[in-house]
């Protein structure tokens, strides 16, 4: 072979040398990053996928797989700088492109991002997204929509589902039931808030008025704690019946409940109706929540003089009272609505949790309402536990210990009794168990309310 020919095909080697020398370091690179992914290290993957995705360039996949990995290990704003270098996005890609957005707050990246890739792919993960940041922007049709599509796409989804069967409420009552029903047979948890609904939305069938068929809807969204949707049902019922009292009202709670005042939309009702014993009620719960005892006081004792026969007023009395500190007037208007129904465990076990609280009359009065209770309702966590509350505050601590450790054990997420037990175990001198039950509350409860008394107790007793 002449020296003319060998030249050329020597650097040609070489080339080929030089560049299997620079890519093999990039296939170790993904080699390492797929182990790291498989054992869950996916902030190290990402960088690795990033190294090898520099060398490999020709592989348009491993800048998404970068971004997949720092997305699926929580370093959301990694993942969109490299999302932002891939030239295309898989079906996951998008999913997780959008889910970076949400979870740093911006909800309309987020929505395109699943919109960009619903024009790629009809995912049902992607129109799951999608639902939840038209439900962030409460864009209610658009997220219907959204969900429509999800569950064309997996029928099996409980949650969407439920949604959807919500969603249906606010202007196709008539197809919800179905939904809902669908809900609690693929998730048996949902089965208490779907009876409430079902119910709610059966009675309003039966309803001549429009406006009330509103009101009767949005309450029951109201009870499984939709105040959202409820709000805009409420809404529509005003702008159905202008004079509508109890409407207004309601409004006004929905609009309480989701930190939008509410008092304009009270008083209104107030003007509209000013014997009405909802309105009034529903009057004295927003100046309780603000910490007006005084008016809370004399909007009950207004609608107990409405209805002299309601036993819900007269305890509602004796709340008031109790929060202004006048122990004496409580404790007789809670008797009066025992007297009244003597026959419903709710007023006696109130009657039994005011005695065991305030020290007052707990032989007497307290720890009788609180059998009677129990014997009307038998195995009712919350009849149990103020037996169990009446005991500890009596000094009859096996016995209290005893019928608390059984409420526990039947209803572990009833947080009450849990810190009544802790209190019993404290008052024993159980250091040991009263810790273990109080941080047990204290990491369970996702509302707040008893993991703050649970905190209190522990800082007080355990500094």
């Amino acid at each position: 072979m002449s020296q003319r020919i060998r030249t050329p095909l020597f650097f040609v080697l070489l080339l080929i040398v030089a560049f299997v020398a620079y890519v093999i370091p990039g296939f170790s690179s993904l080699r390492k990053a797929d182990v790291a992914a498989q054992n869950g290290e996916h902030l190290a993957a990402a960088e690795v996928y990033a190294h090898a995705a520099r060398i490999l360039f020709w592989r348009d996949d491993l800048q998404e797989q970068a971004g997949i990995s720092a997305a699926r290990g929580g370093d959301f704003s990694k993942a969109l700088e490299y999302f932002a270098t891939a030239s295309t996005l898989t079906e996951e890609g998008w999913v997780w492109l959008a889910t970076a957005h949400f979870q740093l707050g911006d909800v309309h990246s987020g929505v395109e991002s699943c919109q960009r890739g619903l024009q790629k792919y009809d995912s049902a993960s992607l129109y799951r997204l999608l639902a939840l940041g038209y439900r962030e922007l409460k864009d209610w049709s658009a997220e219907r929509q959204a969900l429509e599509n999800q569950l064309r796409l997996n029928e099996g989804d409980a949650y969407a589902h439920y949604r959807f069967g919500l969603l249906l409420t606010l202007d196709s009552p008539e197809l919800s039931s179905a939904e809902l029903t669908r809900a609690s047979e693929l998730n048996p948890e949902v089965d208490s808030a779907v009876q409430t609904l079902v119910a709610a939305l059966e009675l309003s069938a039966t309803q001549p008025e429009i406006s009330e068929q509103k009101l009767t809807v949005g309450r029951a969204l109201g009870l499984v704690q939709e105040w959202e949707l409820a709000l805009v049902l409420f809404e529509q019922a005003t702008e159905i019946d202008p004079k509508f009292a109890e409407a207004w009202a309601w409004l006004g709670e929905a609009k309480q409940q989701t930190g939008q005042g509410g008092s304009a939309e009270l008083d209104q009702a107030l003007s509209l109706d000013r014997t009405s014993v909802n309105v009034r009620a529903l009057r004295g719960l927003y100046w309780s929540r603000l910490g007006k005892y005084e008016q809370m006081l004399a909007e009950y004792l207004l609608a107990a003089e409405y209805e002299p026969e309601n036993p819900r007023w007269r305890a509602s009395v004796g709340e008031a009272y109790s929060l202004l500190g006048d122990a004496s007037s409580a404790l007789t208007a809670y008797q009066r609505a025992v007297e009244l129904a003597p026959d419903d465990p709710l007023y006696l076990r109130l009657l039994a949790m005011f005695c065991a609280e305030y020290g007052i009359y707990i032989e007497e009065i307290g720890l009788p309402a609180a059998q009677r209770a129990l014997t009307l309702s038998p195995n009712d966590p919350q009849m149990m536990d103020a037996l169990g509350f009446s005991y500890l505050s009596s000094g009859r601590y096996a016995s209290a210990e005893q019928i608390l450790v059984q409420v526990v054990g039947i209803a572990p997420d009833y947080f009450p009794a849990h810190i009544h037990l802790a209190m019993t175990y404290l008052a024993q001198g159980n250091s040991s168990a009263a810790f273990n039950t109080l941080t047990f509350v204290r990491d369970a409860d996702e509302s707040g309310a008893y993991a703050e008394a649970a905190n209190q107790l522990l800082q007080k007793y355990f500094p």
